[in-house]
């Protein structure tokens, strides 16, 4: 595990200013770094903006601090233009593309600190901290908050262990190291209780949440005898089951809990064109190689790509080909 850059530790004791972000449609890694990094800097005496593209998902707006985050890029602009040191951070995003829209206008925020945990960062930024062998940004965000002497409230560590929990599949995966334990039992001992967290992000569907899963589970088909799933979520599933997007997080998973599966692929169409595709593996198969095949990245067993001029079906064919080649390198 890499330790810590001292450019980065110094460049943050002497903001006075921070302005955090992180990647378009934020998990729960991402949301709980930026709003648990956002109060520890705040208990420096940091003044911290927490900018989101998009308001919180139902799925992660129980997160304390959540209701401080702003969407407006105009704010953000007025917040880090004024005669302060100012300093932008960027949490768990892989490449600048995945800061969305407004990137051009984030990027021109100097200093631009990156930290990130994901196989295939592509560099951005002024300086950086990616650390592929952690479990996740949350835990990255946990010892950088150590390393500044920084106190971690209760709201912190709750955000961070759900940074944590959620990053690794409540610790099933294999970027579970024993410092990732260590951390959350420390955490716990900040007053986190795994069963309050394990309820508010397992155990929280809405009627249409479940709706929009019937119909995303009754697309499944299987290939390379019964190794490959996939799974398909199109535009007007969501329409018909009154969901959002973000409902269909944690939706990959089901394939993938098959015995005989080794990867599995949900095929999303957006509501507003281009469409996304969530690899998930277990085993040899390394995913991350496929999404880096088409753009994308992430981890070995957990990785994502997307195309702008591509349908459904083309893009089924293109993954069905990938993945089918993958699974058979893995069994070589």
């Amino acid at each position: 595990m890499n330790t810590i850059p001292e450019n980065v530790v110094e460049t943050l004791l002497a903001a006075d200013r921070v302005v955090l972000v992180t990647h378009v449609h934020p998990d729960g890694d991402a949301l709980g770094s930026l709003l648990g990094f956002a109060e520890i800097l705040e208990g420096l005496g940091k003044k911290v903006f927490r900018y989101l593209e998009e308001p919180v998902s139902n799925l992660l707006d129980f997160l304390p601090g959540c209701d401080r985050a702003e969407t407006d890029p105009a704010a953000v602009e007025s917040f880090a233009g004024v005669d302060e040191r100012v300093v932008a951070v960027s949490l768990d995003c892989g490449d600048s593309e995945r800061l969305g829209k407004n990137k051009d206008e984030l990027l021109k925020i100097s200093p631009f600190l990156v930290i990130d945990h994901h196989r295939g960062h592509r560099t951005f930024g002024d300086m950086s901290w990616v650390d592929c062998d952690r479990s996740s940004t949350g835990e990255m965000i946990y010892e950088l908050a150590l390393r500044l002497d920084a106190n971690i409230s209760p709201d912190s560590a709750f955000n961070l262990y759900v940074a944590i929990t959620t990053d690794t599949g409540s610790f099933r995966y294999e970027n579970t190291s024993p410092r990732t334990h260590r951390i959350a039992a420390e955490l716990q001992e900040k007053g986190v209780r795994p069963e309050v967290v394990a309820n508010l992000v397992y155990d929280n569907f809405t009627l249409q949440r479940l709706r929009l899963m019937e119909k995303v589970l009754s697309t499944l088909t299987l290939f390379e005898d019964d190794q490959l799933a996939l799974i398909r979520a199109t535009a007007q599933m969501l329409k018909e089951s009154g969901a959002e997007s973000a409902d269909l997080e944690g939706f990959i998973n089901y394939p993938r809990a098959l015995r005989t599966v080794k990867v599995a692929a949900l095929i999303k169409e957006g509501a507003a064109g281009g469409v996304s595709v969530s690899l998930r593996a277990k085993g040899e198969c390394d995913v991350a190689r496929v999404a880096a095949g088409f753009g994308g990245g992430g981890h070995r067993n957990a990785s994502g790509f997307r195309f702008s001029d591509k349908s459904v079906e083309e893009v089924e064919q293109l993954v069905i080909r990938a993945l089918k080649d993958a699974i058979g390198h893995g069994n070589d």
